[in-house]
């Protein structure tokens, strides 16, 4: 394993077990964001560094019980939080790493990706892994529950103009990584960038 993911796996596992508690109030902007997400009934989702699986069951509820929800994360503490709340009821919890997804080419329909691009050890690549599993016109939601500024100023930063989530920098990224951003959403109260899986 990598120094990049031991790192994650250290930071996340050690605050698994308060993750929710921490942050109570971000249900309403994660049911908002997977309804702007566009799902339908019986398609197959996977929710990218699911964490404790606080997206799972609003994806359910957005396929229904003939679609297929995933949630894959790299950090065992997380997956047992999800499993421990009951959200492994509304998917499949898989331990894996999305730089390395163990699914076939184009076997989903959407990604569904919470606070994951600031994690990933090398973008690029690993937005194109996640292009790999999606289907060519399938969907692709960059979300967090609040916006680039209120990150920053929670994490005692500024924001800078190379900031990876930046408009004028996610455009080309998504660009290079096989996605064409559909829109693209900065707000006090949540980022929401949705990108459209090219053919």
């Amino acid at each position: 394993m990598s120094e990049d993911h031991t790192h994650v796996q250290e930071f996340f596992g050690a605050r698994a077990a308060d993750w929710d508690r921490k942050f109570p109030r971000d249900g309403p902007a994660f049911a908002t964001a997977v309804s702007e997400f566009g799902l339908r009934l019986g398609q197959r989702v996977l929710d990218a560094g699911c964490g404790t699986g606080r997206a799972l069951t609003e994806l359910r509820a957005a396929v229904g019980p003939s679609g297929t929800v995933l949630g894959a994360d790299l950090t065992p503490q997380m997956l047992a939080e999800a499993a421990r709340a009951g959200r492994d009821a509304a998917g499949t919890l898989l331990l894996a790493d999305v730089a390395r997804l163990p699914l076939r080419d184009g076997c989903l329909d959407a990604v569904f990706a919470a606070g994951l691009i600031a994690h990933l050890p090398d973008p690029g690549a690993n937005l194109r892994e996640l292009a790999r599993v999606v289907r060519p016109g399938g969907r692709l939601a960059l979300f967090h529950p609040i916006g680039r500024a209120a990150l920053a100023a929670r994490q005692g930063r500024e924001l800078t103009p190379g900031d990876m989530r930046a408009e004028h920098n996610l455009g080309p990224l998504l660009a290079g990584s096989g996605w064409d951003m559909a829109s693209y959403a900065d707000e006090e109260d949540r980022f929401l960038a949705l990108a459209v899986r090219r053919p």
